[in-house]
């Protein structure tokens, strides 16, 4: 099958997290997804299925389907601008019904908005964060006194540790498959590490271990849960944004912009620029 390659939530036109994005007839089978993810070879792959009232759409890792990818979703609304115009495109996932709005960049390529799925948000385990922290060599002096570890969802889970400083965030590193073990065991997508730099920027770094990746330059769906988590906890009321830069770390940067409205647990939207990678390769 042909595979579009788009970078999402790219910065100043560099950088983002590169998405496959596929447009199908009907859906393959989850063999023949996984065997396409892998060998397009980046964090997610997005297939796409046109529906009654929209476009049915799965993702895959190289390692495993995922319920909602944020950077892919970004990257299917770029695809879907290119393809048929802007507009509001209503997308079915495994567990949600969601939107992506795709808008034409000033550049003559894509940006795109998506709103997530409900969010939610709860204070994570010791029985999890202790050996979490441990494999990351952090400890409660490290941590961000403001924001409690948390397990935080909009359409997957993801554990945030908020970090006192910016240091603590470059040197992030763990062991891949112990860190890998404890995420499958506790059904979370990625961790997320953040650290606010203020009030409305934070920067992020989201490693992805259960789905074959170390680190992900960019994630939407864990900026997503971010948003709903900020919400809950009071430091974003409804009409507040924030900024993520993320993927610097990597030499990859990455910009997202989250948007909160004011009730809790609503969608929240998650918006950037993307670049085609490449137009179409066989996979």
């Amino acid at each position: 099958m042909d595979v579009l390659r788009i970078s999402a939530f790219s910065e100043n036109g560099v950088g983002g997290n590169p998405a496959g994005v596929a447009f199908v007839e009907t859906m393959p089978t989850e063999a023949e997804m996984l065997k396409t993810a892998a060998e397009v070879g980046y964090s997610e792959t997005a297939f796409l299925s046109q529906a009654a009232d929209g476009w049915r759409v799965r993702y895959f890792a190289p390692e495993t389907e995922v319920p909602f990818c944020g950077h892919a979703t970004i990257a299917t609304g770029a695809a879907l601008g290119a393809r048929f115009g802007a507009g509001t495109y209503k997308l079915e996932l495994n567990d949600a019904n969601i939107t992506v709005d795709a808008e034409p960049s000033g550049d003559g390529g894509w940006g795109a908005a998506l709103q997530s799925p409900a969010t939610w948000s709860k204070p994570a385990t010791e029985e999890l964060t202790k050996p979490v922290l441990t494999a990351f060599g952090l400890s409660m002096k490290d941590l961000d006194p403001r924001l409690p570890l948390t397990i935080a969802h909009a359409g997957a889970s993801h554990l945030v540790i908020a970090l006192a400083s910016r240091t603590a965030l470059a040197e992030m590193e763990y062991p891949y498959e112990e860190v890998k073990n404890l995420m499958t065991a506790a059904d979370l997508t990625t961790i997320s590490l953040i650290w606010a730099e203020n009030d409305r920027r934070f920067h992020a770094r989201n490693p992805f271990a259960v789905g074959g990746v170390y680190e992900d330059p960019a994630t939407g769906a864990a900026a997503a849960a971010l948003g709903g988590f900020l919400r809950d906890s009071g430091w974003l009321k409804g009409g507040e944004a924030i900024e993520i830069l993320q993927g610097h770390d990597m030499g990859v940067p990455s910009a997202l912009t989250v948007e909160v409205g004011a009730t809790k647990g609503e969608s929240v939207r998650v918006s950037g620029g993307t670049h085609v990678i490449k137009e179409t390769a066989a996979a």
